[in-house]
């Protein structure tokens, strides 16, 4: 290549020393260049004329035609790519031009005039590149609460064939659910036609997570050429669902004798939201409800479940606020009502109430209570019974027959008298009430009634002794005491209270003696005189302080000690009888006696 260009030098100068010589000749050799240009399709076969070098370029001082010296430019690919005839000047094409590849080629012809030629082939587009993304999956993401059209850009396409034949435009062919999103195009200097993603509606990753859009990029050719690209558009999640329960209220029954941590019933709710935005967490409100944490919550598995021992009989329905809350930065949550009524077990003993209908209302009954007369007012209540009264079983035992049971209704219940009461024999009974509800099974209750029998006045005093029997000189002092009766009185209180007195009877001489009103002693009053009474009858009476009162006599027999303090008189002074001669022997014939008798019997003096 060096010694073309030096034969090339020496012909130059060779002119210039027939037109003057000097640098001025080789000025002139550059003036004489002519430009010689040709075009060729890129899709040509090999061996494609291209054309001719001197070609349309003779004239008087131009090209003096073939032969030609050809000079390709450095770096040109003439020589791989281009067969040129130097003869002829034809050139032709030697492999397939490419027109991405090389889009012209530069060459020297020198004919032998001398007059430089340049050839620039250059090399025409046609559309034989489709636009092509570079990659064949994009992936985006956008959060769900995204604005409409707000855009994210996409990969372009690029084509390697010119202007028409470039990209020119681009869709979106399929994935496009509810027309989510569209796209928008730019070209900058570069000649890119550069491409954005926008939405075109509202996202809701709930309706639909994930869209796979196939975008396509065409050209301008005719047809026109196409790349694809998929785009995988994830949507984010936002926390923009509250949870969701299954049911706005929930029924649940559980017995009052559920232990500890027996299961009641499970709440469920579901939350669209993906992620902690979806997990749900589940409490009672206990602000609202349930203060005294009778139950409890899983907060993972929503299953209530008995905190503390219940009682039906305290609070049959409770009723619990359930709150349901997402995990998200800004939690939303959501409340269901829940009813858990608890059920009656029988645990509970009937409670027996008894009313006593004496004046001052306790456990008495007078001693003349007739039969059906009403002692006391039974009513049981059973906690586990709803109703005022329980429909329970009321038996009594205990009296000993004196005293019964009876009821109208099976609610309300009279505690009778059966048969006479005497205080005197019993005065105190003890009365079981046995209560029985309809449980099954049945549980009992018993009270037990201790009965006092009042006292009324039917007893009067009784003395020791019917007859007392007592002895005292006639020579004793007023004030001697003879005897002490006793008298008692099977009554208590004022009833029994007893006041001796001694009565005053015609036959008696009571005025002699004294009793003291409440020991029963009998002291004398006066001088007592055997001659006069020798064996004083006195009536005690004893009187009790009842109302009205009782009252009983005793009769004591006191006999006076005679004291020889009289002579003998007779009773008359003269006597005078009559005999008859047959008279037996021995035959009392006259009976004196004396005036003034003593405590003995009268005396018989034979005459």
């Amino acid at each position: 290549m060096s010694l073309l260009w030096l034969l090339l030098m020496i012909c130059a100068f060779s002119g210039d020393s027939g037109g003057g010589g000097g640098p001025g000749g080789f000025i002139r050799l550059a003036a004489a260049e002519h430009v010689r240009e040709l075009e060729v399709s890129e899709g040509v076969p090999i061996g494609h004329q291209i054309g001719f070098i001197g070609e349309f370029v003779h004239d008087e001082n131009g090209d003096s035609g073939p032969p030609y010296l050809i000079v390709p430019v450095p770096g040109s690919a003439v020589d791989t790519d281009l067969a040129i005839d130097h003869t002829t000047g034809e050139i032709r094409t030697k492999v397939a031009l490419d027109r991405e590849n090389r889009s012209s080629y530069s060459l020297v012809a020198i004919p032998l005039s001398g007059e430089n030629v340049r050839v620039v082939v250059r090399v025409l587009d046609e559309n034989d590149n489709a636009p092509t993304f570079p990659t064949p999956i994009m992936s985006i993401e956008f959060p769900e609460n995204t604005p409409r059209d707000v855009k994210r850009t996409l990969n372009p396409a690029r084509d390697a064939d010119l202007g028409r034949y470039n990209t020119q435009r681009y869709s979106i062919v399929s994935g496009n659910v509810n027309n989510a999103f569209r796209l928008s195009s730019h070209r900058e200097r570069d000649g890119v036609l550069y491409l954005d993603l926008q939405i075109n509606g509202f996202l809701d990753r709930e309706t639909t997570p994930a869209y796979s859009l196939v975008v396509e990029a065409l050209d301008g050719g005719s047809p026109p050429l196409r790349g694809q690209m998929t785009v995988n558009i994830t949507i984010q999640d936002v926390n923009d669902n509250q949870p969701i329960f299954n049911q706005s209220r929930y029924f649940a029954t559980v017995p009052e004798n559920a232990t500890l941590g027996t299961t009641v019933l499970q709440v469920y709710a579901t939350d669209q939201d993906a992620g902690e935005n979806g997990q749900v967490e589940y409490a009672i409100n206990r602000r609202q409800s349930d203060k005294e944490q009778m139950f409890r919550i899983d907060p993972a598995t929503g299953l209530i479940s008995v905190n503390k021992p219940l009682d039906f009989e305290t609070r049959e329905l409770h009723e619990l606020v359930v709150v349901a809350k997402d995990r998200g930065m800004q939690p939303l949550e959501t409340t269901a009502f829940v009813s858990i009524r608890v059920t009656d077990v029988n645990d509970n003993q009937p409670i027996i109430n008894v009313i006593f209908l004496s004046d001052d209302a306790t456990p008495k009954i007078s001693e003349s209570a007739q039969p059906g007369e009403f002692v006391a007012r039974i009513s049981v209540n059973d906690p586990d019974s709803r109703t005022e009264y329980a429909n329970v079983n009321v038996t009594l035992s205990g009296g000993e027959g004196h005293f019964g049971l009876t009821t109208r209704d099976n609610i309300i219940y009279l505690v009778i008298v059966s048969l006479p009461l005497d205080r005197e024999i019993k005065p105190n009974y003890t009365l079981s009430v046995i209560a029985t509800d309809t449980g099954n099974p049945p549980l009992h209750a018993a009270k037990d009634i201790f009965l006092t029998v009042t006292d009324i006045n039917d007893n009067a005093p009784e003395f020791e002794k019917d007859v007392y029997h007592a002895n005292v000189m006639e020579v004793a002092d007023p004030g001697t005491s003879v005897i002490q009766v006793t008298a008692v009185d099977r009554d208590e209180g004022n009833n029994s209270a007893i006041v001796y007195s001694l009565l005053d009877t015609p036959d008696t001489h009571s005025h002699w003696f004294q009793i003291d009103s409440h020991s029963g002693l009998i002291t004398t009053r006066a001088h007592i005189d055997c001659e006069t009474d020798p064996v004083p009858q006195l009536i005690v009476m004893a009187q009790d302080n009842g109302r009205p009162p009782l009252s009983s006599t005793g009769t004591v027999l006191v006999t006076i000690h005679d004291v020889n303090d009289n002579e003998p008189i007779f009773d008359q002074s003269f006597y005078n009888v009559s005999v008859a001669e047959n008279e037996s022997k021995g035959r009392c014939i006259l009976k004196v006696s004396e005036a003034r008798t003593t405590p003995q019997s009268p005396q018989t003096i034979p005459h």
